[in-house]
Order: structure tokens, then sequence, then C-alpha cells
């Protein structure tokens, strides 16, 4: 082979990774970005990207197309490593074309994804687009509908990995969408089905870019995206992060680590942390640290839906996914959000072998006209429908209140969760003391000479029957009452226990969970 041959593809990859040429790459570095190929660098391994499809050009040549070709034509795409592990990337590269989509760069991204399903590696998505390219027509909306078929097969297969971390804007969105997990950067990345222009136009609502569509308007509003960053780098360690909790494909287990945290570590800061008055709030996140090994906690949807807690952690150096009740927030009441955050949280981890510990202190679901208009039934079903479905091991831990359906829908042994613990501070009852009194005793109360007196008395009669863990241990629907002190060394003991855990569902194509 001639050396004019290998100078000559040397130099056509060498100017496709110029992208759109250094005045544009300039240009995303003002803007804080960086570009596609500095964001593969950072996000794997050293050394270990495999790019393909590398001189892939458009075919297009309409509107003066065929005279601006350049090689990779917008996206850049491959495998490397996480952490030793295999992963599939793909990059949009905003300095070509705006990193519009094309047909073949629609193709060169449906290309990895079906290899990653062949092998068996999570995929992941670095979004930075200004959507379909226009020139194309109908070609670079079928590149769409390409991608989004292989989102919807490889869900639950592998896992996908979303960042936006530029624009993504129309059809765009729903690849991110159907995705497992979405990341956003903050102040230069934004999503929405249509711009503020279109709005004002339609609606003639006013609206900028960032509270439309922004970072923490979709993580703390919309709950489009579970996570958000300051910069590309920040974003980028975080997926790493991510990556480091979860199997590469269903059919394995998550990864594990050496564990130099003791296993039988007591935690005596327990033994007084849930407060005696159960109208008092607390942290249910510094209890989570406290049982986790070296008190990490990798929370998802941080800031959506507050009242409810869930996120990976790492039991004796194995991934668990933990839901929780969050009585600093609305008390740790379910509402329609926090049902929903949970169900898709419990589904994606039953999909992909990790272990569930759920963490009750619930009064119930939240009343009011905007919740039961909103759907709060077929919302709150949901959650229902993803815990009971599940077929992970399941552990649950009453730390306080357990009332009403919410105490059957937070993993309650009737729904086939394996171990059932309580704390001694646990009120498990159908609904808190003050209203169960009211209805039961109305006409006694009214009749009474002194109705608050006898108020106070039913309610202290009622607490002392129904606000412990006792009845339902007697009736064997909680499996132990255990010291708060203890409680690492009984997930320890109980997630070992349940590891050859084997329980399936009766064969059908798939269930109709309530959308």
């Amino acid at each position: 082979m001639g050396n004019d041959v290998l100078e000559r593809v040397e130099q056509r990859l060498a100017k496709g990774r110029l992208g759109g040429g250094q005045d544009k790459i300039d240009r995303q570095h003002e803007q804080g970005k960086l570009t596609a190929r500095e964001r593969i660098e950072q996000f794997l391994d050293e050394g270990s990207f495999e790019e393909t499809d590398g001189l892939v050009e458009h075919r297009c040549s309409d509107f003066g197309m065929g005279a601006k070709k350049i090689a990779g034509d917008g996206v850049v795409t491959g495998h490397g490593r996480v952490d030793g592990r295999p992963v599939f990337v793909f990059a949009q590269d905003f300095t070509v074309f705006g990193g519009s989509l094309s047909e073949t760069n629609a193709a060169k991204i449906c290309k990895i994804m079906d290899l990653a399903l062949k092998v068996g590696a999570p995929v992941v998505g670095l979004n930075d687009s200004g959507g379909a390219r226009i020139q194309e027509g109908v070609g670079s909306l079928a590149g769409y509908a390409d991608i989004f078929l292989r989102n919807t097969i490889a869900s639950g297969v592998v896992p996908q990995v979303s960042a936006i971390m530029g624009p993504c804007a129309g059809g765009a969105v729903y690849s991110p969408a159907i995705t497992d997990f979405v990341f956003m950067v903050e102040q230069t990345s934004y999503m929405f089905v249509t711009g503020p222009e279109v709005i004002r136009t339609v609606t003639h609502e006013e609206v900028t870019m960032e509270k439309l569509g922004g970072a923490m308007t979709h993580n703390s509003v919309s709950g489009v995206a579970h996570f958000a960053a300051r910069s590309d780098t920040e974003c980028l360690a975080s997926i790493r992060r991510l990556l480091g909790f979860l199997p590469s494909n269903n059919a394995e287990q998550p990864p594990a680590r050496a564990c130099s945290d003791p296993l039988d570590r007591e935690i005596p800061e327990l033994d007084g942390f849930v407060p005696a008055d159960p109208n008092k709030p607390y942290d249910i996140t510094t209890l989570i640290r406290w049982a986790a090994d070296d008190g990490d906690l990798f929370q998802v949807h941080e800031h959506f839906a507050r009242n409810l807690v869930v996120g990976f952690i790492r039991l004796a150096g194995r991934t668990v996914g933990v839901i929780a009740n969050q009585p600093a927030h609305l008390a740790g009441v379910l509402d329609i959000n926090a049902s929903v955050k949970g169900a898709r949280f419990v589904r994606f981890c039953d999909a992909f072998n990790i272990p569930l510990w759920i963490v009750e202190d619930v009064p119930g679901f939240l009343p009011g006209t905007a919740q039961e208009w909103g759907g709060i039934i077929r919302h709150g079903a949901k959650l229902l429908y993803a815990l009971a479905e599940a077929t992970v091991p399941k552990v649950t831990v009453i730390t306080r209140k357990a009332y009403g359906g919410a105490y059957c829908v937070m993993g309650s042994k009737h729904i086939r969760t394996d171990v059932n613990l309580a704390f001694p501070t646990a009120e498990i009852a159908v609904m808190g003391p003050h209203g169960a009194v009211n209805i039961l005793y109305r006409q006694e109360i009214q009749k009474a000479a002194d109705a608050e007196a006898r108020r106070a008395e039913l309610v202290a009669e009622y607490q002392e029957k129904f606000a412990n863990p006792f009845v339902a241990a007697e009736k064997g629907y909680i499996d132990e009452v255990v010291l708060p002190r203890t409680l690492r060394r009984k997930l320890v003991a109980a997630f070992a226990l349940l590891a050859t855990k084997r329980d399936t569902m009766p064969p059908k194509k798939h269930g109709n969970i309530p959308l």
C-alpha cells in the first residue's frame, strides 16, 4: 500500500476531526461547551475510544448541500470503556451543520445501538443539536423514527443514558425521553417540543428558553431530566459514576466492589433519630447514608417530587436501589409526581436486577381537588403496579408512619416484599389517630361533657393500640421489629439471603400498567 493512500486517509480523518472548523470550535468554547470529541475524550477511559463511521458523508444534493460535505457528518460515534467496562457512545457535533440530524448520521447512531444490543453494553448519547436537517426533509425525520424504535427495543435490555449538552428541540426530545436517565447542563442546555417563538405566536405567552426548557426547569418542574450539572465536565463525570452502579445489560448482575465498611457496623445515632412526635420532620437521606457503604448515596431525580427519595447505594459492595418517603418534605406523602418518579425508578431497577430497599414513613396520599382531578388514583396505581410487579429482592423498613393505602403500596408484605422490618417507632394503621377517633367516636365525643378532653383520651387509646408495629407483627405482616442501631447489619443479612431469590410472573406479552 502506497504512502499516498495512507496520507490521503489520514488527511480525511484529520479534516473530519476538526468538525466545522476552528472558528466554530472556538465559538463552542466561548459558550462554555466542549466539542463532541472533547466530551467523548473526557467521558471514556483514556485512550479507549474506537471511532466508527468517521468517513461517512451525507448524500443530500439539494440547496447547495452537495458542495458542503464534512467527514463524520455532524455526529461522532463509536465505543470505548468506562472503568474498564465497554460502553457505546455517540456525540452530536454542533460545529457541523449545528449538529442537525441527517439520514446518514442517524444511520451511524442506529448502527452503534444495534451493536450495543448484540454485545450487551450501555448506550450513552451526548445531545447537542439544532434538530432535523431541514434540507433533507422526510429523510431526516425517518432518521429520528429509526432511533426511537431502537430506543424502545433496547429499553430494559441495556442501560440507555442521554446527556443534553446544548439544544434539543422538536422531535429530537423523544429519544432522550425514552432512555433511562437524562442529564442536563445548567445554562447551556435546553429541551422543548416547541420554542418560545412558537409559543408566543400560538398562546401569546412570553417565556425564555431557560425557563421553558432549561436544566432546572426539567429537573424540578417537569421531571423530564434526572440530573443537573454545572458544566460539561461535571455532567460527564456524573454519568461515569452512574454507570458504576449499573450492570452492562439485563442478563448480568450489577458490578460488585470491595467493601471496607464493616458489615456489622452499628449506628447508635439511629436509636433516637426518628422523632417521637409524629408531626416532627427529619431527613430520611441521613438514615440512608448511615446505613450505606461509606455513607454514599447517589440520588436520582433529586430536585423533582422531593417528598420521595430514590437513588443508588451499595451494601457489602453491591448495588441497591432505594425508594424512601421524605418526612422533611410534604411530610413524605405520596402525590402524583412522587408516584410517577418512584414507579419509573422501581421498574428500571427490576429490569436490571438491582435489589430494592423501601424506606417507609408515609401518612398517606396527598388529598385535594388538584390531586384527584389530576389523576392521583391512576398515577398512584403506577407505583403500586411497579412494586408488585418487581421480582428482584425487596426489603422494606418502616421507620414511623405506614397509613392507609400508602402502607399497602410502599412495599408491604402483601405485594410480595420478601423481608419486612419495622422500627419500634413504627405506626401501622388505616389512618392517623386523630382522624380515626373523629370517625369512630364522633357521637361519643359530641355527647361528652368535655369534648376535647374525651377526644384526647380516645386519641391516646388509639395510639396505644396502633402507634406501634406489634399488631402487624402479630399477624406476620412484619417479620421483625428491629433496634434502629442494627439497621445496616439487618439489611446486609437480608440482601445476602435474597441474593439467589427466584420469582416469576405468569407468561404474557406484557402487563397493562395504568399509564
